[in-house]
């Protein structure tokens, strides 16, 4: 379908990336929207690259899934003939290369924003790299959103962020900013606790990644949504070390 000489195509939106002390949380909605409709409810946009770095994508949902998975194969196909994984960096520079054979077909609007994330060996924590359509690679410190409601998000992980929490903590904050990006952003989605459609969202440490469980999941997004019926906005800012 076109719209004014456009391709309309299904695009992913919001994904969230934070660091804690151990690793790097990655969660993403999964509404994909083609114009004003909703094109899928349920699209994953938070994947596993390789057994310690995630990747998460916004824009062309076909195109993005894609390049994700050139991506993993191209990690493993490295692994195989060399021995050993490449470096975070290495990783982060493949994407950026395949980002950029995309340029063209971003060029007619068909283009992909990942958010690259994982575990650094050599560095002993997580770090967070984000992209432009150019293929331009740019480290992030602490948290970073891409995507439609990004906006949002990155105000809410300002407000809830501190690098001293938990690896459940995070996943907490996580979902909360999401839960933000979606109350202002038509083109994010909360949690839909009617089809159980969850966020999906990667723990990665320094033992590998973890891909939290729909259960696990269901119970922290209920518990956010009660409180969420006591403070519509959300939890406040920690303050003197108190967030309540």
């Amino acid at each position: 379908m076109t719209t004014g000489g456009s391709l309309d195509a299904p695009h992913g939106t919001t994904i969230v990336a934070l660091c804690f002390d151990g690793g790097v949380v990655m969660a993403g909605d999964r509404r994909a929207t083609m114009g004003n409709v909703i094109a899928q409810r349920d699209v994953q946009k938070v994947f596993e690259a390789d057994s310690h770095s995630v990747v998460g994508i916004a824009g062309t949902a076909g195109i993005a899934v894609e390049l994700v998975r050139l991506f993993q194969v191209e990690l493993e196909h490295y692994e195989k003939i060399e021995g050993t994984s490449l470096s975070l960096d290495g990783k982060a520079n493949r994407l950026s290369t395949l980002l950029r054979g995309n340029l063209g077909m971003a060029m007619q609007g068909l283009a992909v924003v990942p958010l690259f994330a994982g575990y650094d060996d050599v560095a002993d924590r997580g770090r967070i790299f984000s992209y432009d359509v150019t293929g331009g690679r740019y480290e992030e410190h602490d948290y970073y959103a891409v995507g439609s409601g990004s906006s949002f998000a990155r105000g809410s992980l300002k407000k809830l962020f501190h690098f001293d929490a938990t690896a459940e903590q995070s996943v907490r904050i996580a979902l909360e900013a999401l839960y933000d990006a979606a109350d202002d952003d038509s083109a994010t989605s909360g949690p839909d606790l009617t089809r159980r459609i969850f966020p999906v969202v990667a723990v990665v440490r320094r033992d590998g990644v973890e891909m939290i469980e729909e259960d696990a999941l269901a119970q922290a997004a209920e518990e956010m949504l009660a409180e969420r019926m006591r403070r519509p906005g959300g939890p406040w800012a920690q303050v003197g070390g108190d967030s309540s």
